[in-house]
C-alpha cells in the first residue's frame, strides 16, 4: 500500500462514479469513501464539489466557561463493554477515539492523522497523530494502538462487543487476535492484515466500545486511573445524578477545547423536568428531545437540531429464554404471530408522532448505503390469532418489558395494544434504566433502542450473529452468519446489496423482530451554544461545545 488521503481508493473511484450518477447519495458516498482512507477534501474533488469543513456561525468565546448538559449519567466500566452513547459521552472528554464519525457521514482522524486500505481491504496502514501525549506524560504510541486492538479483539471478555465488530481479526481457535495481524511498524504506524476483506474496520473504530486506553489499563475502569489523552479529567461522577469534567491544566492537549468544564445532569426520565431546568436557566442543553416535546423547546427561544438517523426501537422475543417451563418465543409461530398483529405505520405515529420513517421488521435503513429494498411490513391481525392459536399460546400471557422513558415506553405501549386487539393476552412492566441496562439483552420480550450505525451489515453482525454479545433476540442461523461474512468482504454497495436482500429476508421470514420505525433525533440548546448539532448516533464531543 502507497497511498495517501488524497490519492483515491480504486473502490473510491467507482463510488464517485455512481455519486455522479445519482445511483448512491453524497452522504453514501463520504461513508464508504472516507472509510477506506481518503480524506473528505479529495473525496470532494473526486465528484466535483467543494466539501469544506463546516465552521461556526461566530466565533467561540475565548473567556472561561462551564456547559451543563442534560443526560442519563449511566455507570462507567471497561470501555470494551459500553452498549450505551451516553457512557461514551461522559468518557470521550478523558479517553478519545483514533477516527471520527461527522455529522455528513464521513470519518476524520481524531489519534489517528489518516489511513490506508489495500484494494481488497484485507490490509490497513494506521498513521498515529504525531505529538499526543497521555495526561500521564507517557507519550501515545503505535504500543498503545496495539494493546488495544488485542483487548477488542479478546471474545473472552464478556459483553465486548468489539470482537465482534473486529472478528475478520480474531483466531477461532484461540478466541484472540491472531499472530502476526496487529504489528506496530514503527512509533506511529500500525498494520492490521484481516483474514479476509472488511470495509467496515474504520466505521467501528468510530463506536463507543472503541475508546482509547493506555496500553498497560485495557480492561479497566477509567474512573478507576483517570489517564487518557483527552483535554478532561473526570471531577465527578455520580450515575443517576451529575458528572463533571472539568479542563485538565497540567496536560499539553493535542487539539483545541472552548470550556474549562462541562457538566451532565441526569434529570431523570420525565421530558417536564428537563423543562423546567431550561426555564429555570439550569442547563444549556438537551441531549434528545423527546418528540411530544420538541415544541415546548422550540417555545424557549433555544435552537434546534435534527438529524435524520438510522436509530429504531425493537420489540422483541428471546428465544433463548424459559418461562414456565417452555421456551415461548423460539416458536416460529409465536414470532410470526406478534409481528402480524402490529400496524407499523400506528407505531409511528402515535409513538414518536411520526417524527420518522415506517420500518419494515429488517433492521437495515434506506438510508444505509448498503440497503436492500423491501416491501412494506405486512400487518394482519386474523391471520396474526390463527398461527398463535395454532402454536397453543392463545392463552400464554406476554410480558412485554420497556425502560421508564416516554419514546420507548410509548412504542411499548402502542404494540402491547395492538397484540391485545389481535386476541392476545399481554401485560406491561416498565423498569428503571439501571435494571433495563443490567439485564436487556435476556429479557423475554422487550423492547430495546439501537443507535444509528453508517452501515447496515454493522447492524446485522452485532445484533443478529450467532452468540454475538449483543444478540437479544437469540436468532442463530448458519446461513445468515455465513451471509454475514460473504457481505463484509464485499466493497461495493451495489454487489452487497444482493446479499443483504438475503438477509433481511432471513431475519424478516424469521419474525425475529418487530421493527416499527427509524427515528429522527432532535436536540436543543441555547442560542449561544455551539457545536451542538445532533449527530445521528447520539454522540456528544465535548472539545467540540462552547459558547459564542
Amino acid at each position: 500500500m502507497v497511498r495517501s488521503r488524497t490519492t483515491p481508493h480504486p473502490f473510491a473511484r467507482l463510488l464517485a462514479d455512481e455519486c455522479r450518477s445519482g445511483r448512491i447519495g453524497r452522504r453514501e458516498f463520504l461513508t464508504r469513501a472516507t472509510a477506506l482512507g481518503l480524506s473528505r477534501a479529495a473525496a470532494g474533488a473526486l465528484i466535483g464539489v467543494g466539501l469544506p469543513y463546516p465552521a461556526p456561525a461566530q466565533a467561540p468565546s475565548a473567556s472561561s466557561q462551564s456547559l451543563r448538559i442534560q443526560m442519563t449519567v449511566r455507570r462507567l466500566s471497561d470501555p470494551r463493554t459500553f452498549s450505551l452513547a451516553e457512557s461514551a459521552n461522559v468518557a470521550r472528554g478523558l479517553l478519545q477515539y483514533l477516527v471520527a464519525y461527522e455529522a455528513d457521514g464521513s470519518f476524520s482522524g481524531r489519534l489517528l492523522s489518516d489511513w490506508e486500505a489495500n484494494d481488497d481491504a484485507t490490509e490497513y496502514l494506521l498513521h498515529l497523530r504525531p505529538g499526543v501525549i497521555w495526561n500521564s506524560g507517557a507519550a501515545f504510541t503505535a504500543d498503545d494502538v496495539v494493546a488495544n486492538f488485542e483487548g477488542w479483539a479478546d471474545t473472552s471478555v464478556p459483553g465486548n462487543s468489539m470482537a465482534t465488530r473486529l472478528a475478520a481479526l480474531v483466531d477461532p481457535s484461540t478466541g484472540r487476535a491472531r499472530a502476526g495481524a496487529i504489528t506496530a511498524m514503527d512509533a506511529l504506524t500500525v498494520r492490521i492484515r484481516l483474514d479476509r476483506p472488511d470495509v467496515t474496520l474504520i466505521p467501528s473504530l468510530a463506536e463507543y466500545p472503541a475508546a482509547v486506553q493506555y496500553r498497560d489499563l485495557i480492561g479497566s475502569d477509567p474512573l478507576d486511573h483517570g489517564v487518557g489523552t483527552g483535554p478532561y479529567r473526570i471531577l465527578e461522577y455520580v450515575p443517576g445524578q451529575r458528572a463533571i469534567l472539568e479542563r485538565n491544566l497540567v496536560q499539553h492537549y493535542w487539539g483545541e477545547t472552548r470550556l474549562d468544564r462541562v457538566e451532565f445532569h441526569d434529570l431523570g426520565p420525565d421530558p417536564v423536568a428537563w423543562l423546567n431546568a431550561a426555564q429555570d436557566g439550569q442547563i444549556d442543553l438537551v441531549y434528545q428531545t423527546e418528540p411530544d416535546w420538541i415544541d415546548a423547546f422550540d417555545a424557549l427561544g433555544w435552537t434546534r437540531h435534527s438529524a435524520r438517523t438510522a436509530t429504531t426501537v425493537l420489540a422483541r422475543g428471546n428465544r433463548t429464554i424459559e418461562i414456565g417451563g417452555i421456551r415461548p418465543y423460539a416458536d416460529l409461530r409465536v414470532r410470526r404471530a406478534l409481528a402480524l398483529a402490529v400496524d407499523n405505520a400506528v407505531c409511528l405515529e402515535l409513538a414518536i408522532s411520526g417524527l420518522g420513517t415506517l420500518g419494515a421488521n429488517v433492521h437495515v435503513c434506506p438510508i444505509q448505503p448498503d440497503y436492500a429494498p423491501v416491501p412494506a411490513a405486512t400487518s394482519d391481525p386474523a391471520e396474526a390469532h390463527r398461527q398463535m392459536e395454532a402454536a397453543g399460546m392463545l392463552d400464554f400471557e406476554h410480558e412485554l418489558i420497556s425502560v421508564d422513558d416516554s419514546w420507548r415506553r410509548n412504542t411499548a405501549d402502542v404494540v402491547a395494544a395492538q397484540l391485545q386487539d389481535a386476541g392476545f393476552k399481554v401485560r406491561r412492566r416498565i423498569v428503571t434504566v439501571d435494571e433495563f441496562d443490567r439485564d436487556w439483552a435476556r429479557f423475554p420480550f422487550s423492547t430495546t433502542n439501537w443507535n444509528h450505525r453508517p452501515l447496515g451489515i454493522q447492524i446485522l453482525s452485532l445484533a443478529y450473529r450467532s452468540g454475538a454479545p449483543w444478540n437479544e433476540t437469540g436468532f442463530a442461523n448458519a446461513e445468515f452468519d455465513a451471509l454475514l461474512d460473504q457481505a463484509v468482504a464485499i466493497a461495493r454497495d451495489e454487489e452487497r446489496r444482493e446479499v443483504m436482500a438475503r438477509l433481511e429476508a432471513l431475519l424478516r421470514d424469521d419474525g425475529a423482530i418487530i421493527q416499527p420505525f427509524w427515528q429522527s433525533l432532535y436536540r436543543h440548546a441555547r442560542p449561544e451554544v455551539i457545536g451542538a448539532e445532533m449527530s445521528p448516533d447520539r454522540q456528544i464531543d465535548v472539545t467540540r461545545l462552547g459558547f459564542a
